[in-house]
């Protein structure tokens, strides 16, 4: 270690072997205790969920200064590395000098050590990072964007990045933000009274992405193997744990796939990040599952030692319909299945993770590819404990006329996504693809119950905030 002089952070200094060295350390107060002779103040920085303890000797310094000293407020702090004798650290520092960088008046500061509901701190998302959880929930989300992207490196996939500015819907969804620089106050018309896009800025009716999938797929029938990982959005009026207007997708794209080849990497590649987490995350994962959610390293075990069950949906339909649970949405051939079916087949009939393959037609998009049977498509969707669908995905149509067809049944604009349908008249090939929701990762890794509490700043109806 230096001389002192530099700032270790709290992570290394707990680490650290070395004792009776000068160091110093800057951070925030988490809390101020002690008596007229000692006082204790719980220092963290953000680089652990623990917090280092400063010991200081009253009579050493100002009353002024200690005075200033309260939960929120930011210091430096230069002093000893001493073994710890109070038990739940191994080191503390003696503090010999301290320097606020900036106070934090109690009577406004709003994170006092008391617990705080989520809700609050949704109404303080600026400030949230600094509690424990939080602390927690954002290292975790650093931690599987970095292991996302060292999984398909590794892999030698390449890393696309697909637009997010569109002019074409990937999933036929319809709920989509639009992009434009018209007053939209007073747009300009056409003769016929319509809004005139070709004096917009892109020339044409523009909108943000629901997916990166489609441009994706062009990719993957040049580089092989891509993947994407960005933010995507949807305009759907929903306000429930699971939804986010802005979130983000990770999306791999591979030619030679079949939906054999996608259930495989998509096991292999969840398994992957669920170890990773296990493997890199344990101090932020024991706090959650002490503080949320008993059972989430249990349940993060439990996914890396089971094989995941491949199901066809008609066979999954016939054990619902067998089960003689009562569901709150009915279960038939032909229903797009809730969480509630899907958290069943998972917990209770195969009590492991399941992939749920060949689903109809007609709740699926019009890219997937179609089976003989007429009826249904090469569709897979991964379920997992407590959430339902982690990841959807599929074999993509890779015939024209198949495609074609599709697109002519369901009515959708051929102009959008003519350069789409030509991918597939010049060296077309088998591909598959799938997409992860990054949100909904997180919400299974940390024991979160609400998705607006692991990404930053959340995006939903009524709701732009910070």
């Amino acid at each position: 270690m230096s001389s002192g002089m530099r700032r270790i952070k709290i992570v290394d200094l707990l680490r650290s072997a070395q004792r009776d060295v000068e160091v110093t350390v800057k951070g925030w107060v988490r809390t101020k205790r002690g008596n007229k002779n000692v006082a204790f103040i719980a220092m963290n920085d953000g680089s652990t969920i623990h917090n280092i303890q400063v010991v200081v000797d009253v009579a050493a310094f100002d009353e002024e200064l200690l005075k200033q000293i309260t939960t929120g407020a930011c210091l430096c702090v230069k002093g000893k590395l001493v073994e710890s004798l109070g038990s739940g650290q191994p080191v503390e520092v003696q503090a010999s000098s301290i320097e606020i960088y900036g106070t934090a008046d109690p009577a406004t500061y709003p994170l006092q050590k008391k617990g705080h509901s989520l809700e609050f701190l949704r109404e303080i998302a600026y400030l949230r990072p600094r509690t424990n959880t939080f602390g927690a929930v954002l290292r975790i989300r650093h931690a599987m964007a970095f292991a996302i992207h060292k999984y398909f490196n590794d892999k030698g996939f390449y890393y696309l990045h697909t637009p997010l500015i569109t002019g074409s819907d990937a999933e036929g969804a319809g709920a989509m933000f639009q992009v434009t620089t018209l007053d939209v106050s007073n747009p300009p018309r056409t003769p016929e009274g319509e809004v005139d896009y070709t004096q917009d800025f892109f020339g044409k009716e523009c909108n943000l992405t629901v997916s990166g999938q489609l441009e994706g797929e062009l990719g993957a029938l040049a580089l092989s193997n891509i993947y994407t990982f960005g933010p995507t959005f949807r305009a759907e009026n929903s306000n429930t744990p699971r939804h986010l207007a802005e979130f983000w997708m990770i999306e791999p794209e591979m030619a030679f796939y079949d939906l054999e080849d996608n259930m495989e990497l998509a096991e292999d590649f969840i398994k992957y990040l669920v170890r990773y987490a296990l493997d890199n995350c344990m101090d932020d994962l024991e706090f959650l599952n002490k503080m949320f959610d008993e059972g989430l390293i249990e349940r993060l075990k439990f996914v890396t030692e089971n094989d995941f069950v491949r199901l066809n949906y008609t066979d999954g339909i016939d054990i619902l319909m067998k089960s003689g649970e009562k569901f709150e949405f009915p279960v038939s051939w032909g229903v797009d299945l809730q969480s509630e079916h899907e958290r069943y087949l998972v917990e209770k009939h195969f009590k492991k993770p399941v992939i749920l393959i060949n689903y109809p037609k007609e709740i699926k998009a019009f890219y997937m590819k179609q089976n003989d049977d007429g009826k249904t498509v090469r569709a897979m969707d991964v379920l997992f404990p407590k959430i339902g669908e982690i990841i959807g995905g599929s074999e993509r149509e890779a015939d024209f006329e198949k495609l074609n067809r599709r697109v002519e049944e369901l009515g959708m604009s051929r102009e959008s996504i003519w350069w789409y349908l030509d991918t597939r008249r010049w060296g077309s090939a088998p591909h598959s693809g799938f997409g992860l929701g990054f949100e909904r990762l997180l919400l299974f890794v940390t024991g979160m119950g609400n998705i607006r509490d692991v990404i930053p700043f959340p995006r939903t109806p009524k709701n732009a905030e910070f």
